[in-house]
C-alpha cells in the first residue's frame, strides 16, 4: 500500500485547498461570527472546540469544531463515541449538526495545513488504535491528507455507520484518487449539505 500522486498531483491538490478554504473563510466570516455569538449565548461556554485527531501518517493535530454543548469532563469527547442525543444539545446545535455548519471551523485546520478539503475523515487517537486493531485495513487510510468531507461521507457513512465500510471507501479513495475526484467530492458535499443529511 502506497501513497497515491505524484508531485504535480499533490502540488495542485494542496493549492485548491488554500484557493477554496481561504476563500470561504472570508465569504463566510460574517456568518461565522453570528454562529458564534449564537453559540456563546445558548452553551454559556467557549465557541470553539478543540479536540486530539489523527492525520495523515498517523500525526497528531487539533482539529476545531463549532462547540455545540459543553463537555462534562475534558476525555468525554475524547472517548465518547456519538453523543447527537445527548439532552444538552439546544436547538442551534442540534441545526449546526443535522447541517454539518458545526465543521466550518476547520477551513482554518485546512489553510493550516492539518488536512485537506477532502480525504478520509480523521479519527481520535483512542478511536484510531481500536479500529486498527479490529480493522486491518483501517490504517491504510492514513496515507494521504484526512479531510473536512470524503468519499464515505457522500455515501451518508458518518455517525453511527459500519467502520469496515468507511473504512473500505476510503481506501478505495485512496487507491483512485486524483484532482478531478476531489473537486467533485466537494461539489456533492455542498449539495449535502444544503439538503440538511449530516447527523
Amino acid at each position: 500500500v502506497s501513497a497515491p500522486g505524484g508531485t504535480s498531483q499533490r502540488f495542485l491538490k494542496r493549492t485548491l485547498d488554500v484557493v477554496v478554504s481561504g476563500t470561504a473563510a472570508l465569504l463566510l466570516a460574517p456568518v461565522l461570527l453570528v454562529i458564534g455569538l449564537l453559540i456563546r449565548h445558548e452553551t454559556g461556554g467557549s465557541i470553539l472546540f478543540r479536540q486530539r485527531r489523527v492525520g495523515r501518517f498517523g500525526r497528531e493535530f487539533d482539529l476545531l469544531k463549532f462547540q455545540t454543548l459543553v463537555p462534562r469532563t475534558l476525555a468525554e469527547g475524547d472517548t465518547g463515541w456519538n453523543i447527537s442525543n445527548d439532552d444538552r444539545l439546544g436547538p442551534l446545535g442540534r441545526l449546526l449538526r443535522a447541517s454539518s455548519i458545526d465543521e466550518l471551523p476547520q477551513l482554518w485546520n485546512v489553510l493550516r495545513g492539518d488536512m485537506s478539503l477532502v480525504g478520509p475523515r480523521p479519527e481520535r487517537p483512542h478511536f484510531v488504535k481500536l479500529f486498527s486493531e479490529r480493522y486491518s485495513h483501517y490504517a491504510d487510510r492514513h496515507r494521504v491528507p484526512v479531510g473536512l468531507t470524503g468519499w464515505a461521507q457522500i455515501h451518508r457513512l458518518r455517525g453511527d455507520t459500519s467502520i469496515d465500510d468507511r473504512a473500505r471507501f476510503d481506501n478505495a479513495y485512496c487507491d483512485q484518487w486524483s484532482v478531478w475526484s476531489d473537486v467533485k467530492i466537494i461539489m456533492k458535499t455542498v449539495g449535502e449539505v444544503f439538503r440538511h443529511s449530516g447527523g
